[in-house]
């Protein structure tokens, strides 16, 4: 049964990344550069969030202390991965296999914010993931068992979520269209703070508001694209 519990959260949380990476990321080795040095932008901002944590002793029992200073240093890094690959926009271009890494601004935002959500998340359900192996199971006599299927559900909204940031963030700095910006911002700390009532086992009240963020942000980040409901249509019935 646990063992059953491990697969059907991995494939919640990371089953739609895998595909997305499958399918947009893995058939071009820039792309994959791209990713890989996005998750190591994550992983030095949460090097980075772990030092200030540590350093500031009087509130470190302080779960929305850390959770602020983390988002802010987190914001700064895609900031920072935005000037990054902006000045390496045309060498990229170069050694692409086909050329064309660099003709849609905001690919290279995508794929940079898959990798930042999917290291996000890895770190976000790891620990989880290995606790519901076993031995035993929430529920019985103390806890939720809806603890896991949570965490994973939630753990999948972060990585979308991280990826339509990444689109809207970067378009936002590119057409100086700071509203943009703010909505990146401003959700991120939404959605984080919703999920500090995990704490009070208030899952419905975390789940449900910040997927209707996510839907809000995913329709933002694709008429930021440059999508229709036209162009959906024609890229639904052309794969059918």
């Amino acid at each position: 049964m646990t063992l059953a519990e491990f697969f059907s959260c991995s494939l919640l949380a990371f089953g739609a990344p895998l595909v997305m990476f499958a399918l947009t990321v893995a058939n071009d080795p820039v792309r994959i550069i791209i990713m890989i040095a996005a998750a190591f932008g994550w992983l030095l901002s949460f090097l980075v969030s772990s030092v200030v944590w540590y350093a500031v002793v009087p509130l470190r029992s302080y779960l929305a202390f850390g959770m602020v200073f983390a988002i802010i240093i987190q914001e700064v890094f895609r900031y920072g991965m935005y000037l990054l690959l902006r000045k390496t926009e045309a060498g990229l271009k170069e050694i692409s296999e086909n050329h064309n890494i660099g003709s849609n601004k905001l690919e290279m935002a995508y794929v940079s914010g898959l990798g930042f959500g999917t290291m996000s998340g890895a770190f976000a359900l790891i620990n989880v993931l290995a606790d519901s192996v076993g031995p035993g199971t929430l529920g019985l006599y103390n806890g939720t068992e809806y603890f896991f299927v949570t965490s994973a559900a939630m753990t999948l909204c972060m990585i979308l979520l991280n990826t339509f940031w990444s689109v809207i963030f970067f378009s936002g700095f590119d057409d100086k269209n700071y509203i943009k910006v703010g909505w990146v911002i401003v959700s991120h700390f939404f959605v984080s703070g919703l999920s500090l009532l995990n704490t009070k086992e208030m899952y419905a009240a975390t789940i449900l508001p910040s997927y209707i963020v996510l839907g809000i942000t995913a329709y933002i980040a694709f008429r930021t694209a440059g999508g229709s409901t036209r162009s959906l249509i024609q890229s639904i019935s052309s794969r059918s």
